[in-house]
């Protein structure tokens, strides 16, 4: 788990700042983020704003559930009226929440890394069917190594970096993602991400349930979520 510790006044110059450090926080995949802002003070109502769309924006961001702590009871009421915020977890107390997480069993979750070669694809086929079956949804092999392969395929031809994939379940959705050394972000019309050889992310996109994109200082990460087979 990844705890977060936000102290100082938040305006939209800080809530830049913010959004870095929660993105950097995220790209390591923690099974769940808890941000305290039992220190924060807001500097103007733009400051409030900030706070939401810095939270929000991230909490699709899948296998990680984000907590917000310590928030007094006008800055919870203000960011959970904001409707993209209708899933943000909140809690009193970063300590007791963190404790209670703990109590928690993990997810399961298998991570590898990959050289940008040719022969990584077949690599991670064969551990995604490997990991769907002993995790009871064989039902998802096809369309999951599907996907894996387009994303590792992606850094293969584009990319050309060392390579971290990731699988989890939680819930029973199979997520997936993929963090390279390349600053490029990707796009599904992008012709460059769809030429021969590989069907590239408008296939991810149009296979799964949810995907996107988390830039971070020394690259990106791609992530995607399979619910129903």
């Amino acid at each position: 788990m990844a705890v977060l510790r936000v102290n100082g006044t938040l305006d939209p110059v800080t809530g830049d700042a913010l959004q870095q450090a929660i993105r950097r926080s995220l790209a390591v995949q923690p099974t769940r983020l808890l941000i305290d802002v039992t220190q924060v003070r807001i500097g103007d109502p733009l400051g409030l704003a900030a706070l939401s769309a810095v939270v929000c924006q991230t909490q699709d961001w899948p296998s990680v559930p984000i907590v917000l702590c310590g928030a007094d009871e006008e800055t919870a009421a203000a960011i959970a009226a904001v409707p993209d915020c209708s899933g943000l977890d909140y809690a009193p107390d970063c300590e007791k929440a963190l404790a209670e997480a703990r109590m928690e069993p993990e997810p399961p979750k298998i991570r590898v890394r990959l050289r940008p070669v040719p022969d990584a694809c077949r690599e991670v086929r064969q551990l995604v069917t490997q990991a769907c079956e002993r995790w009871n949804r064989s039902d998802l092999v096809a369309t999951a190594t599907l996907v894996a392969t387009e994303l590792v395929a992606n850094v293969v031809r584009h990319a050309h970096t060392t390579m971290e994939f990731t699988l989890s379940l939680r819930n029973g959705r199979v997520s997936m993602s993929v963090r390279d050394g390349s600053r490029r972000m990707p796009k599904p019309g992008d012709p460059g991400l769809s030429s021969a050889g590989g069907r590239g992310l408008r296939l991810v996109r149009d296979l799964t349930e949810a995907w996107g994109v988390l830039p971070v200082s020394d690259g990106k990460v791609v992530w995607t979520q399979l619910g129903a087979a």
